[in-house]
């Protein structure tokens, strides 16, 4: 059950303290070995940048180039005034992974890409509230479309940064296509 408590805002470069605070602190304590993303893995573009070979330092200075000139979004979620969850949702336009696969729909999409709960918080339905929280803000942005693509079926918890099927089916998303690498393609009109 989610606290009365819980408070959801958008990333802002005012918040870019919290966030760096989260990811550096509780997001990734019980999984060091992703600690170095930054939730920057969909904007780079994979035919220009070698991820793999990223460091924490490189992710780290892109997330705060990108929160300063206001080219990364997604929502972090409070407790108590302490950040302990992440959703990364963007317009697909602004993620340039998604460069070489273009869609029809493209300038309609947002993506809901990440979800990061501190472990203590997980399957407390923080999730699902920074899953509503971004359908919201990515319509009123004008978007008319979210999509997400988690796996589906479970997997352990890092695995699962997507979030899980079932939360984005209980939420109104419905299966668009199955992708050949475990995951499903999800889609919610947000008209």
């Amino acid at each position: 059950m989610v606290s009365s408590h819980l408070v959801i805002h958008p990333l802002t470069p005012e918040r870019k303290d919290d966030f760096l605070a989260f990811f550096e602190g509780e997001a990734f304590a019980d999984n060091p070995k992703w600690n170095s993303c930054f939730c920057q893995f969909l904007y780079v573009d994979h035919n220009v940048v070698d991820w793999h070979t990223r460091t924490f330092e490189q992710n780290r200075v892109a997330a705060c180039d990108r929160i300063d000139h206001c080219r990364m979004q997604g929502l972090l979620a409070y407790l108590d005034g302490k950040p302990i969850g992440w959703c990364n949702a963007a317009p697909r336009t602004m993620m340039d992974a998604f460069f070489d696969d273009p869609d029809k729909d493209e300038s309609k999409l947002g993506q809901i890409t990440c979800f990061v709960i501190a472990k203590a918080h997980r399957r407390t339905g923080i999730a699902t509230s920074l899953l509503l929280a971004a359908c919201n803000a990515l319509r009123e942005q004008g978007l008319t479309i979210a999509e997400a693509s988690p796996l589906a079926s479970e997997s352990d918890e890092a695995r699962n940064h997507f979030g899980p099927l079932n939360m984005y089916l209980n939420a109104g998303f419905h299966i668009h296509k199955s992708l050949d690498d475990g995951k499903v393609l999800v889609r919610k009109f947000l008209v």
